[in-house]
């Protein structure tokens, strides 16, 4: 069952041992922090952070009445401490300019240091998949892989499936059978087995923030980022995965989106959209639901809306590909394995022990740690940080299933081997 992990210390993250801070020169100045985690029996490596002024669940409040302009009532004013959250870290107000600006170098120096964890040079990434719900530019990914150092020539995709975003791009990457989201006429898995590759999730989230009016997600999201190194085949190899899409018709959770979309779906047809945007960079871009026009970027039903949308559905993704895995195993005469951990998708902690209960009540029962209580939901990010957070526990040739799910709504679940380092 999920349960909170108390070797994550409820500390605020910049007071971490092992956070280097700086200060961005944009506006007033922004904090940004990165940590870096290498687990060298498996090959591993990567990093994470977050970026702007930290808020506890007690200066929070203040923060969202300003936006709101009213104060919060008592059926507003949310128990984050019992959704597992007691920190946010929210900008500054920027000019639009600025915003692009703080978020490419954000992302840059966040896969400078992912690829250094993982050992190595920017020059040598082979191909980077990020999810991002709503980036601050188009071409956001490709200007802060060139800012890194990382090739023209290298792969860069980029995923807007909202909090699903950061699996999406694993499964994108491992897995072979995936047709959900996938590049037209290639097999990415294929293309990419044996090369270096960084998957991540990096998400500006208090930007959109500024542009929302509802109390729930103004308390709930912040910002966040968190990018692995992985050589598919050797490091992390592909077990059992798989993409859905269940649109959400009654527009539980709305989001404006800030990428191309033609805003259209036919009867069985797929919501995402996979365009090409340069030589070697690519977009998959999924449908929303949108807010109307004057309401702000994000709209929320309130928490038992959020228990509709995301756990019948995540459940039922879970057990299909749990149970492919299960086939799997037997085949190869090893019924014995069993996935030792899930990394999934931090919506709040309620959810999450929400969807173990009835996952066990199924017969699976697999340990959902919780990891992010100094974060917030920084959406694809997420289940990217949690891995990371995991990471230096982990040990070569154990199983693991990472769970995604976010708005549209969009599933990825995916179940891997870890390999041996070296």
């Amino acid at each position: 069952m999920s349960e909170m992990d108390q070797a994550v210390a409820p500390e605020p993250f910049f007071a971490r041992p092992g956070v280097e801070v700086e200060t961005l020169p944009i506006g007033p100045g922004v904090p940004l922090g990165i940590e870096r985690v290498t687990n060298p029996r498996v090959g591993i490596g990567g990093a994470y952070g977050t970026w702007g002024a930290c808020y506890d669940n007690v200066t929070l409040p203040g923060l969202v009445e300003q936006q709101l302009g009213y104060a919060l009532s008592d059926e507003t004013r949310m128990n984050l401490a019992e959704l597992g959250f007691l920190y946010r870290h929210h900008i500054p107000p920027l000019a639009p300019e600025e915003h692009v600006v703080l978020e490419v170098q954000t992302a840059a120096r966040l896969l400078r240091a992912a690829a250094a964890a993982s050992g190595w040079q920017p020059a040598e990434v082979d191909a980077v998949l990020i999810g991002s719900t709503t980036p601050a530019a188009d071409d956001q990914l490709e200007r802060a892989a060139a800012q890194a150092g990382i090739p023209r020539s290298a792969l860069k995709v980029s995923i807007h499936k909202a909090c699903d975003g950061g699996v999406a791009g694993l499964n994108l990457a491992l897995n072979p059978g995936l047709k959900s989201g996938s590049l037209p006429g290639r097999n990415l898995a294929a293309e990419l087995l044996g090369k270096r590759v960084l998957v991540g999730g990096i998400e500006g989230l208090s930007r959109v923030l500024s542009a929302t009016y509802d109390p729930q997600a103004l308390q709930l999201f912040g910002n966040g980022a968190g990018v692995f190194g992985v050589i598919p085949g050797r490091t992390m190899k592909f077990l059992a995965g798989d993409a859905f899409e269940t649109y959400d018709e009654e527009g539980l959770l709305q989001v404006r989106m800030s990428y191309p979309h033609s805003r259209r779906s036919g009867e069985g047809q797929s919501l995402l959209e996979v365009t090409q945007i340069g030589e070697n960079s690519f977009r998959v871009a999924g449908l929303q639901h949108e807010p109307k026009d004057g309401v702000g970027a994000v709209v929320m039903a309130g928490p038992m809306g959020m228990v509709k949308l995301f756990v019948r559905t995540g459940v039922m993704a879970v057990r299909r590909v749990y149970g492919a895995y299960r086939e799997l195993m037997a085949q190869l005469g090893t019924s014995g394995r069993d996935i030792c951990v899930t990394l999934a998708h931090h919506a709040n902690y309620k959810i999450n022990q929400l969807k173990a209960r009835q996952l066990q009540r199924e017969g699976i029962t697999i340990p959902t740690p919780w990891l992010l209580n100094d974060f917030g939901n920084v959406s694809a990010a997420s289940a990217m940080i949690a891995f990371l957070r995991r990471l230096p526990a982990l040990a070569p040739a154990e199983h693991i299933l990472f769970d995604g799910f976010g708005a549209g709504t969009y599933y990825d679940v995916v179940a891997v081997e870890l390999g041996a380092g070296g």
